[in-house]
């Protein structure tokens, strides 16, 4: 059994969908679990409803049903399809959805969101069975269970790999392929939950786990896994090999190739992962293994933007202990800021945030309060896995550096 993953890019026209199939049909034959994203940007134009003015809301529904029902009908030339049926119904319930509740909720956020992996799914699994690969939707709803949160939840992992397992095992009786979605999950309780945006890779590694399967396939849009972002890089570099470990590094750093926690759980199995390129499919790609003898052979480098470092000191001079930290990192929690750098001295604390300006500006109002606090915005947070003195020093140029901190194989330095 195998695991592929395809996401938004990979399915955002006819063409993409059609690309797809053939990816498929290649692999005929053999016991596939796809998990698929919503098509294109289509995440994004849900979100833009859920915060409309409701004069502007019909408008905008109707451009994500115009989006979806061009790609059908560019796929299925009999307008009597059934899959016109199946994605009308989806958009029926989408505007009741918006008639009957409060949108501002993080519980509607994740109920409505994810109408998006629902109608590239159905399109996508209508396709398949169309051209002669028989495969079947199954609503990954049912089968990834996370905790009573609505968004990021973390996921309820005993119960999900026995729903999963179960489920996976009896559709294959019968079926080579099956279809579902990223992102998507429920609680405990029986509400719609989502895994956090880009949150497909995660899931495909949830259902990798629960099903051993031979391995995973991420296909992108890029050859492989590169030591850096081709839209900031001229030469880049594709990694043939790189361990688990180095990945999850340059993940938690911020690479955006992959969702940060997708390698655990197939860490755990030591399940390989392929990153290949959709658009070459025959390609080598990127394999994500235990072990990885290139990992320090060549350097990585992954900038983030709109940082914010806010220096955090005690009114009265005195040092920022243990008692401090804790009342600091409760409210970094309670607001859900990721710190993608810190650093502390005597008498202050210093840390790089993404700068969510609603956010952060409300957690300094709070620190505020009891700690004196200064921040500055518009700064660049540049890491370097396997770095030397030459790639930082090209790299940093002239920039001011504010803070710089490194280890045996990072560096992280925080510039304007």
């Amino acid at each position: 059994m195998r695991v592929f993953k395809f996401g938004g890019a990979s399915v955002k026209s006819a063409e993409a969908v059609r690309n797809v199939g053939e990816i498929i049909s290649d692999y005929q034959g053999e016991k596939i679990v796809v998990i698929i994203s919503a098509m294109g940007k289509t995440t994004n134009a849900l979100e833009k409803i859920l915060t409309a003015e409701n004069s502007n809301i019909e408008l905008l529904i109707s451009e994500v049903e115009v989006f979806h029902n061009d790609i059908i009908k560019k796929l299925f030339p009999d307008s009597e399809s059934k899959v016109y049926k199946r994605v009308n119904t989806v958009y029926a319930e989408m505007r009741s959805f918006i008639s009957n509740n409060d949108m501002q909720t993080t519980k509607s956020y994740a109920h409505f969101v994810g109408f998006g992996e629902i109608l590239s799914t159905i399109i996508i699994n209508q396709y398949l069975n169309l051209n002669g690969i028989k495969s079947i939707w199954c609503d990954a709803g049912d089968l990834i269970i996370t905790e009573n949160k609505y968004v990021e939840a973390k996921v309820q992992w005993h119960k999900s790999i026995e729903k999963i397992k179960g489920k996976i095992t009896s559709l294959f009786k019968d079926n080579d392929i099956v279809i579902s979605q990223g992102f998507i999950a429920r609680t405990e309780s029986g509400e719609c939950s989502t895994l956090g945006r880009e949150g497909s890779d995660y899931s495909a590694a949830i259902f990798a786990n629960a099903i051993n399967s031979e391995d995973l396939t991420i296909w992108k849009d890029v050859p492989g896994l590169l030591n850096a972002d081709p839209k900031f890089f001229d030469k880049t570099y594709k990694l043939d090999y790189i361990s688990y470990r180095e990945t999850i590094e340059l993940a938690y750093y911020g690479a955006s190739i992959i969702h940060p926690k997708t390698i655990q759980p197939l860490k755990k199995k030591s399940i390989p992962l392929y990153i290949k390129s959709f658009l070459n499919p025959k390609d080598k790609g990127t394999t994500v293994q235990q072990e990885a003898f290139a990992d320090s052979m060549i350097s990585s480098y992954i900038f983030k933007k709109n940082q914010v470092i806010v220096s955090i000191s005690a009114r009265d001079f005195s040092f920022i202990a243990e008692d401090s930290l804790s009342l600091i990192f409760k409210q970094l929690n309670s607001y859900n800021l990721k710190v993608n750098l810190m650093q502390n001295s005597a008498i202050s604390f210093s840390i790089c945030l993404d700068n969510n300006k609603e956010l952060v500006r409300s957690f300094i109002a709070d620190m505020q309060k009891i700690f004196k606090v200064r921040y500055n915005e518009d700064m660049e947070l540049i890491t370097i896995q396997n770095y030397n003195q030459e790639v930082i020093d090209e790299l940093i140029g002239n920039r001011e550096v504010f803070l710089e901190q490194k280890s045996r194989t990072t560096v992280q330095i925080l510039v304007r």
